[in-house]
Formats: C-alpha cells, sequence, structure tokens
C-alpha cells in the first residue's frame, strides 16, 4: 500500500519523463508494469495484494471459528465481503465524464473472485489446495491454448488472445493496456498460497520459513523456467501460468523474510510507518483511486505549484507536490488508527 500510494500520488510519473534517456531510468521502469513479455517490481504489487488478502482471510476464518460462527454465518460474511469488494471495484472506474462504464479490470473486482475460491477450499487438506491450484493454471493454459476463436486464437499476442475475446463478450470492449478480467482464474493461486500460508502460520507449525524458501525455489525456477524455455511466456497483463508462479515465488520470498526479521528476529523497530496504512488498506486504496484521483491530487499540485513555481524548478515542484499528496494522506491514515478507526468489508 505505501508504492501504491506513491503511485498514485504521480511521483512514478513524475521521475520516469525526468529520468528519460539516463541511467537511472532502468531504476525507474521498474516501478511501470512491463509493456508484455517481462517482469518489473511493479508486477508484483497486485500479486502481492492477493497474496496478503488470502492471509488474512486465513485469520479471519480462523477468528470467526474461535468466536462461535456457524458455517452459514461465515459464508454469509465471505459473501459480503465479496460482493463489497466487487461493488467498489466496479465503482472505481465506473463514473466517466463521457457517462457510465462497466469494467472488470479492477484488483477488487479480480480479488472478489480469487478471496471466494480461497474460502471455499480453506478447509481441504493443504495438498488438495496445491493440487487445486495447479488446476487453475491448467485451466489457463487450455483456454488460451486449444479455445480457437477466429480474431483470438494466439494465445500470447495482445488483443488477440482468448482473454480479449472474453472481455468482449462480458463488457463488450478490449482493454487498450491488454488488461483481461479472466486474469481471476490464474491470480486465485496468490490468494490460496495466501490462505494456505496464513493456517501453517496460525498451526504454528516448524520448519515453516524452510518450506516457505523451498516453495519460493520451486515457483522461481518453473516460472522462469518456462518463460526461458519458450513453452509459456512471463505476461502479466494476462497472468500466465509462468508468471503467476515466478510472481508468487517473489510474494513467498518477500514474506519469508519478513517472517523472519519479525517473528524469528523479534525486530518491530520503524513498522508504524508502514502498519498505519497498511491497517486501513481497503480504505486508502478507495480514497487515492476515487477522491484522490478526481479532486485532492490536483488541488494539492495546484497550492504546491502555485507557492514554489516561481521560486524552484518545475521537477522539484511536481516531485514536491507528490510527496505532499503522499504525507498527507498517510497523516489520514495515523488519525484514524490513532482512533481505532479501521475500514472493514
Amino acid at each position: 500500500m505505501f508504492l501504491l500510494a506513491l503511485e498514485a500520488a504521480g511521483l512514478y510519473d513524475v521521475l520516469y519523463d525526468a529520468s528519460e534517456g539516463q541511467w537511472i531510468h532502468v531504476v525507474v521502469q521498474q516501478f511501470h508494469h512491463h509493456p508484455w513479455n517481462g517482469l518489473r517490481l511493479w508486477d508484483l504489487i497486485q500479486p502481492g495484494f492477493m497474496f496478503m488478502a488470502g492471509i488474512a482471510m486465513a485469520y479471519s476464518v480462523t477468528g470467526m471459528k474461535s468466536r462461535g460462527f456457524s458455517a452459514g454465518q461465515k459464508n454469509i460474511r465471505m459473501l459480503k465481503r465479496s460482493g463489497w469488494l466487487f461493488f467498489w471495484g466496479v465503482l472505481i472506474y465506473a463514473v466517466r465524464k463521457s457517462g457510465l462504464s462497466f469494467e472488470l479490470w479492477n484488483v477488487l473486482t479480480q480479488l472478489s473472485f480469487t478471496l471466494l475460491v480461497a474460502y471455499l477450499i480453506f478447509e481441504l487438506y493443504i495438498k488438495v489446495q496445491i493440487g487445486i491450484s495447479l488446476g487453475l493454471l491448467l485451466l489457463t493454459e487450455i483456454l488460451y491454448r486449444f479455445t480457437a476463436v477466429p480474431g483470438f486464437d494466439q494465445p500470447f499476442t495482445d488483443q488477440h488472445n482468448f482473454g480479449n475475446y472474453v472481455d468482449l463478450l462480458l463488457m463488450n470492449k478490449i482493454n487498450k493496456g491488454g488488461w483481461v478480467a479472466i486474469n481471476c482464474i490464474p491470480t486465485a493461486v496468490h490468494t490460496i498460497a495466501g490462505a494456505v500460508v496464513g493456517k501453517i502460520l496460525i498451526d504454528g507449525k516448524k520448519d515453516i520459513l524452510k518450506w516457505m524458501l523451498i516453495a519460493t525455489g520451486v515457483c522461481l525456477v518453473i516460472g522462469y523456467g518456462l518463460d526461458i524455455a519458450g513453452i509459456t511466456p512471463i505476461i502479466k497483463r494476462i497472468s500466465t501460468s509462468s508468471f503467476v508462479l515466478a510472481s508468487l515465488g517473489w510474494c513467498l520470498l518477500c514474506m519469508a523474510a519478513c517472517y523472519y526479521w519479525i517473528d524469528v528476529m523479534h525486530r518491530n523497530k520503524g513498522l508504524y510507518f508502514f502498519k498505519v496504512i497498511g491497517m486501513n488498506s481497503i480504505f486508502i486504496y478507495l480514497f487515492f483511486e476515487i477522491p484522490g484521483g478526481r479532486w485532492f491530487n490536483g488541488y494539492i499540485e495546484a497550492i504546491t505549484s502555485g507557492l514554489l513555481s516561481s521560486l524552484l524548478p518545475e521537477l522539484v515542484v511536481s516531485v514536491i507536490g507528490s510527496i505532499t499528496i503522499f504525507i498527507l494522506e498517510w497523516k489520514l491514515c495515523e488519525f484514524l488508527y490513532k482512533r481505532g478507526i479501521f475500514f472493514r468489508l
């Protein structure tokens, strides 16, 4: 959420334009999605979001069980949660100057599906959950490779793949950036994996760090191996199986590092800054996507530009404007955190 908030504040776009033609541009590119076949840091944000949602779901379900919730009550709670995620995911891009729009590409609409899938199989054995995850990746491969719809029979070609065809059926349009709605099928693996890790953490099983590192290695080797061998390219925009595995490997590695640093070494200093945002992740995400993008950002940028444009270079003014937006949003989260106000779905 920290990285997403900086992106929503416009910092990465400012640095991207300013660094064009310089060596640091390669670094700044890591904060933008890869145009197609490849993997950058920014391509790991959405998988990480869904992975962490799976971990949180494991704690939520366990908490409901400990409070004596019946199966029906848990089902209703999860259906409501998925419903609200879908609602907000659609609403974010529903209102445009040209009128109302219906789109299913937002991460929240995707998460509404993946969270429900992870919940439905949560009580199954871990081996069964892994088998279902592999089945989802195999289903994705089959849909893209063997459906052979005329005009959409090129599995890994932008605007001509099966995902684009499904978007025409669902929304009567294709995303110009190459994103597809059925990404929710393969990326459900991220949420399922998060739920599995969460379950293991709650159970307190031994050697969890070792198993996370082993899983990291397996996912990275297979994911990158499929790409290097030319079998299935790593493409985030259509969530190919190789992308899902490679990105899951990085998610597991980050989780293992955090677990070691915080739970094993008990080093908790400096986490408050991130905790403030993380505890109200849904709220701040909706804030910078709706009022932030439509009003707040422009308002703050106008103030900083008006005050500083005659004193400082344009680039410096733009950076200050973006950082000011981020700081104000962080302070809003801190205000809520200190008062124990947490927005949940």
